[in-house]
């Protein structure tokens, strides 16, 4: 069966408000149409990768009602630092523990993705892993850090777009998945599942 192509009269619908997720598909000139998931962004017992993956799929089908006759995409990100997931902070008090642990140290970040066709059927699932690695902070640059508010709705406590990426020495692996979307990894999946014919779009 033949779909429509994403273009900016068939957009992909976005199951997310978040603005660095919009950001990066604006970045990359991919027609999208933001669509904000209320799915509760709870694990539960699920291993990381599995979870973010089954949290990225509730996400997109949450807004399929709306995206029909289009593709939807949903995503999740998490923090693993060893096996403790960091989520986002809910006080000051937890932004400064967050970013202590992560200080000097080397942490995951996972985001899983899905797409779903104008069938609703997965077209594409994936959980995408770039390992990150903090300098050691001292007390004082943790609490200026968090002073700043950017901690505050981001996963670990940080932000590697913004003001944070002052604390990361290294990374390994994508970038863009870091800060809430892998796009090389999206883009792929879009035209191996004919959601695109070519990329980048004219």
């Amino acid at each position: 069966m033949d779909f429509p192509i994403i273009s900016r009269e068939d957009p992909l619908y976005l199951a997310s408000g978040s603005a660095r997720r919009k950001r990066l598909l604006e970045q990359v000139g991919l027609p999208f149409r933001s669509l904000p998931s209320d799915i509760e962004e709870d694990l539960g017992g699920d291993e990381p990768s599995l979870g973010t993956l089954r949290l990225a799929e509730k996400k997109a089908r949450s807004i399929f009602p709306l995206s029909r006759p289009g593709w939807a995409l949903g995503a999740d990100t998490v923090v693993v630092l060893d096996r403790a997931i960091l989520g986002k902070p809910e006080s000051y008090n937890e932004a400064l523990s967050m970013l202590s642990r992560l200080s000097g140290r080397e942490h995951r970040v996972i985001t899983g993705f899905c797409v779903l066709n104008p069938l609703g059927e997965i077209a594409h699932a994936e959980a995408v892993e770039t390992l990150v690695r903090f300098r050691s902070l001292s007390g004082q640059e943790v609490e200026a850090y968090v002073a700043t508010g950017e901690p505050f709705g981001k996963a670990g406590s940080y932000a590697i777009q913004g003001i944070g990426a002052f604390m990361v020495q290294g990374i390994l692996g994508s970038y863009t998945n870091v800060v809430g979307l892998p796009l090389c990894e999206l883009i792929k999946a879009l035209l191996a599942g004919r959601a695109l014919r070519a990329f980048p779009l004219a």
